[in-house]
């Protein structure tokens, strides 16, 4: 019997090491609050403004995973917050990204158990010339503690066959309450991710 061995030089086995852990991380900078608002353009930051709090907050919901330990809270005026992603200064090859890899856009949403929300999220794949290519957009999903399971809830969306020329991805969420009150009383998200399938 004859055993075979695969061998690789180090910076082979290395190359491979690296593609695999660019495949499974998450592109989005901060995705929980741990770190407040860095790296997140806040494209409205209407009524009392974003805020991040730490889980479960005031008539909150006990997230399941444990890690995750802040979420940011949006008001009674639209809060929408984005990140643009680029995707060859993260260390895609354009030759990658033109094989069309599956990217999967993940978000955890809440309302509080004494205020409505509404939620809304649109992710966009752009060209080089950031120009959308494909999007993917949930608008106006409203929760009612009188009405409805409120606790934290995941959406995901996988985007696939999009054509060549991927560059950039752009996510934006967020919303706001639904009595308008003062305060923090607004949808909370935490948890987001972008992660590239090579």
């Amino acid at each position: 019997m004859t055993l075979l061995l695969k061998l690789c030089s180090s910076s082979l086995c290395e190359g491979d090491f690296i593609k695999d852990k660019m495949a499974m991380r998450n592109l989005l900078k901060n995705p929980n609050g741990d770190e407040d608002m860095e790296f997140w353009e806040l494209t409205e930051n209407g009524g009392s403004q974003w805020r991040v709090e730490d889980m479960p907050g005031d008539c909150g919901h006990d997230f399941s995973d444990e890690a995750t330990s802040k979420y940011f809270a949006t008001s009674f005026e639209p809060c929408l917050k984005r990140q643009v992603v680029d995707l060859l200064a993260e260390g895609y090859t354009p030759e990658e990204l033109d094989t069309q890899p599956a990217v999967t856009v993940k978000d955890w949403y809440c309302s509080r158990t004494d205020c409505g929300c509404i939620y809304q999220l649109r992710v966009c794949l752009l060209d080089e010339n950031q120009e959308v290519m494909q999007d993917f957009v949930q608008a106006g999903v409203s929760l009612d503690p009188d009405t409805d399971d409120c606790s934290w809830r995941e959406i995901s969306h996988t985007f696939s066959e999009y054509g060549p020329g991927l560059r950039f991805i752009t996510f934006e969420h967020g919303g706001q309450d639904t009595k308008f009150w003062d305060g923090w009383f607004g949808v909370r998200v935490t948890g987001s991710s972008i992660t590239i399938e090579l």
